[in-house]
């Protein structure tokens, strides 16, 4: 292909219709008519020998080649905006821009308000679209139609870009009556019932399972390697809830100690350290290589990242 014949604006009709794979979205997205989008398939198609997107019984399907060209047109793109974006171009005080996050109830209790306070300071008009781990896949993430996601991940694809914001232990939290507040350690722990707390993952599964505890998460596990389980009688997905729940005198949660310590104000409850090791887990913050260089997410990146370190410095 020459590439002096060929016209480079078509790169962004082709990012565009390779994401939605429907051409009257793909107009949408653009603004121009559908008769126009269609026009400007017909020329890519011409242009690069492919029909890129065939019509089958599941709607417009990408052909091999135009799975090949995916990842090359939306690095080319994210070059462009990052050589004609000026540094200057992003004044928090005056956007409007909409900034979707996937959070974790984890990191909705413990870091978010803090990041809403200083956006309200800092960018009254922002708007902040708070998604579950259950609302957003990788490919949303890949596509940049998240912009970040904050959690605690098991794994991640490498082609995102992540930080991390910082640790966190377990404690536990129970009723300072619950009749093993006192002499608390493995064998009365055991012999309570628990509140289980927050799957975290994209995707997250419908329903558990009490008699499958496998796969629960870091405390399930460490109890997995000393050969035994707990009780679990409550599932919730939700960081307020044990703290309310815990009032029970006979309920007990273990929660990241961050949270924990938000009740310590609380003085029916108690908190105790966990009677056996749990590893650590970390907050990170993940995002798409599409959005890696843009102006106003490289800001908003840096505000969390302030505010989970003053997080810590106060502590």
């Amino acid at each position: 292909m020459n590439i002096g014949a060929a016209d480079l604006n078509l790169l962004k009709y082709l990012d565009v219709l390779l994401r939605e794979q429907n051409v009257t979205r793909a107009a949408e997205q653009l603004g121009i008519t559908q008769p126009a989008m269609s026009n400007s398939l017909k020329r890519l198609r011409e242009l690069f020998g492919d029909p890129l997107l065939i019509r089958t019984s599941d709607g417009m399907t990408a052909t091999e080649r135009a799975h090949e060209l995916r990842p090359l047109v939306r690095q080319i793109l994210s070059q462009a905006e990052q050589l004609f974006t000026p540094e200057d171009v992003f004044q928090p005080a005056d956007s409007r821009r909409v900034f979707r996050i996937m959070t974790s109830d984890y990191a909705e209790a413990t870091l978010v308000p803090h990041i809403v306070r200083r956006l309200r300071a800092e960018a009254p008009n922002v708007v902040l679209d708070f998604l579950t781990p259950s609302d957003v896949s990788y490919h949303d993430m890949e596509q940049g139609r998240v912009d970040m996601a904050v959690n605690r991940f098991n794994e991640i694809p490498g082609s995102f870009h992540q930080v991390s914001l910082w640790k966190d232990s377990f404690s536990c939290l129970l009723n300072r009556d619950n009749p093993i507040a006192k002499g608390f350690d493995l064998d009365s722990y055991l012999s309570a019932q628990h509140i289980w707390v927050s799957k975290t993952g994209f995707g997250v599964g419908f329903g558990m399972n009490p008699e499958k505890l496998g796969g629960l998460g870091w405390i399930d596990h460490a109890l997995e390697q000393l050969g035994t389980s707990r009780k679990i009688s409550i599932f919730t997905r939700h960081y307020q809830m044990p703290a309310l729940l815990a009032m029970n005198n006979d309920l007990v949660a273990t929660l990241p100690s961050r949270v924990a310590r938000m009740q310590a104000q609380n003085e029916r409850l108690l908190i105790k350290q966990p009677p056996f090791d749990i590893p650590e887990f970390e907050l990170k913050m993940a995002w798409s290589s599409l959005l890696h260089h843009n102006v106003a997410h490289r800001w908003l990146r840096r505000l969390i990242q302030e505010e989970a370190e003053r997080i810590l410095a106060e502590e």
